[in-house]
């Protein structure tokens, strides 16, 4: 099976770059595929794809990764490539794909397009569906494959692809949609945000030879000391500071579902100016060695939630091993508290069961959280950093709840008229960079006006804040799209206004 494999990768040309993926690996180890697609063959070409890839694969051999670089793939060899991903995947590993070239999405979901994807015309969605790749099975796959982090980058919000004059196209859009729903331990980036297009070049005076994302993508991921959140958000800024001289509206997304901060190049940049705090892990590496680490069966650390409520923070720990006892402090500050019990019984331990949560004042400063537990052996394991990040927890908390809550975000009334109030969207205006209405029409296309955000009291509503606007009685919808602080863009929701309902 193995030498199939290899020739397989021989006649598509990749077969070097695997040759570092044959040797058995014993620890935790990166792995990449970097894909460049612009020789199709029935919808237009594209000219910086290619390059970009090998860029991309250039960067990522830097960072460390064993990289497959795939170029020009038709649907069988797209297919055979990500085979030969997978196998080089293996528990743990911290995973790369990128893709570069023709994306589109049909009813939400996302299709990287091979180079033999056929031209098709209206009502043939189907046929579209079937010759491509979808974008939701590769994270699948590295979710079956136990990847410890998996990282996908897209450069691929282009024109639609197969509009052609004369023609009715095909229902869908060029470009990806968002990709709200993924995973824990995923984190994906998008070239551009929903209905933008992503710029090749400046101007034509232009000679760099890849899109202004990658160009700009893959010199932050070699700046030492930024964590991927720090890279998507810099790229944001300075790609959308670029598009900005050509009045072109470009902002690139990003999409966190990490558990821990990842850092592809070299350590925190204040590092050594936290002595008192444990190293912090490079992604997909060995853990570094600690004195006084419990044993290795049992050294799963916990992972914390943080919620805001008017009297301060509480935050709730998980664990993935049975506890008797818990307990914390704040790096560097006292003795260890006990967090108590709670009138429930463990069935794993039979005993009653240690609260899980703890409780912070509101003005709580940044810092690291301690934990320790008793495990079911009656050994103390820990203690185990977690770090508190306010204004980070408090956008992450309240982005959650309005993604859960998407259907209250405005409602009606009448009264001298008819009003609509967004006072759900205000509650929670510290997640929200901008949001977007549009009043009988399906295109948010003017600026609702939020309050600023008050990080001491995040939920107030104070007097004379204004909570509603009034609208003409012939009004039948208002659609929303919020922008959040991170960057990223919600789905468009209808709301409308004649019977009070929305969907």
């Amino acid at each position: 099976m193995t030498r199939r494999l290899f020739r397989i990768l021989a006649a598509l040309g990749l077969a070097a770059s695997l040759s570092g993926f044959a040797a058995p690996a014993h620890a935790e180890k990166r792995v990449a595929l970097v894909v460049g697609n612009n020789d199709y063959r029935n919808v237009p070409k594209l000219l910086k794809a290619v390059n970009d890839a090998r860029t991309m694969g250039d960067t990522l051999k830097q960072l460390g990764f064993s990289v497959m670089v795939a170029e020009n793939q038709n649907r069988q060899q797209f297919s055979e490539t990500l085979l030969a991903f997978d196998k080089a995947i293996e528990p743990g590993d911290t995973a790369f794909f990128f893709y570069a070239g023709h994306g589109f999405e049909i009813a939400g979901q996302n299709y990287l397009l091979p180079t033999d994807v056929p031209a098709a015309t209206e009502g043939q969605e189907e046929l579209v569906r079937d010759a491509s790749i979808l974008a939701d099975r590769i994270v699948e796959r590295l979710q079956n494959k136990k990847a410890r982090t998996s990282i996908l980058v897209f450069d691929a919000c282009r024109n639609n692809p197969f509009e052609r004059k004369g023609t009715r196209a095909v229902a869908g859009g060029g470009g990806l949609a968002p990709m709200t729903q993924l995973p824990e331990g995923v984190f994906s980036v998008f070239s551009a945000g929903p209905r933008q297009t992503a710029l090749d070049r400046l101007s034509n005076d232009d000679a760099n030879p890849n899109s202004v994302f990658t160009r700009t993508f893959a010199r932050e991921l070699l700046q030492p000391g930024e964590n991927l959140v720090q890279v998507a958000q810099r790229t944001r800024r300075l790609v959308s500071e670029m598009a900005d001289t050509v009045k072109h509206r470009q902002v690139p997304v990003y999409f966190d579902q990490m558990v821990d901060d990842v850092f592809l190049s070299g350590m925190a940049k204040d590092a050594a100016a936290r002595p008192a705090e444990p190293p912090q892990k490079l992604a997909a590496l060995p853990p570094v060695s600690v004195p006084q680490m419990p044993r290795e069966e049992t050294i799963n650390a916990p992972i914390a939630s943080f919620s805001r409520h008017n009297g301060g923070w509480s935050v709730t720990f998980s664990f993935a091993d049975p506890t008797l006892g818990i307990s914390w402090r704040m790096a560097g500050k006292g003795d260890f508290r006990e967090t108590g019990f709670i009138d429930t019984l463990d069935p794993r331990t039979r005993k009653r069961m240690p609260n899980p949560s703890i409780e912070l004042p509101p003005d709580a400063q940044a810092g690291t959280i301690e934990v320790r537990y008793v495990d079911q052996s009656g050994e103390m394991q820990g203690p185990f950093p977690i770090r508190f990040d306010p204004e980070a927890a408090l956008i992450r908390d309240q982005r959650k709840m309005l993604d859960m809550t998407s259907t209250s975000w405005l409602s009606f009334r009448e009264f001298n008229g008819l009003l609509v109030y967004y006072t759900h969207l205000v509650s929670y205006r510290c997640a929200i960079r901008e949001v977007r209405i549009g009043i009988d029409t399906a295109v948010p296309n003017q600026v609702l006006k939020m309050p600023p955000c008050d990080m001491r009291d995040p939920g107030a509503i104070t007097v004379g804040m204004p909570l509603y606007m009034k609208l003409a009685p012939s009004t039948q919808s208002v659609s929303v799209e919020l922008t959040y602080r991170d960057g990223s863009v919600s789905e468009i929701k209808s709301f409308r206004s004649a019977n009070r309902s929305h969907n």
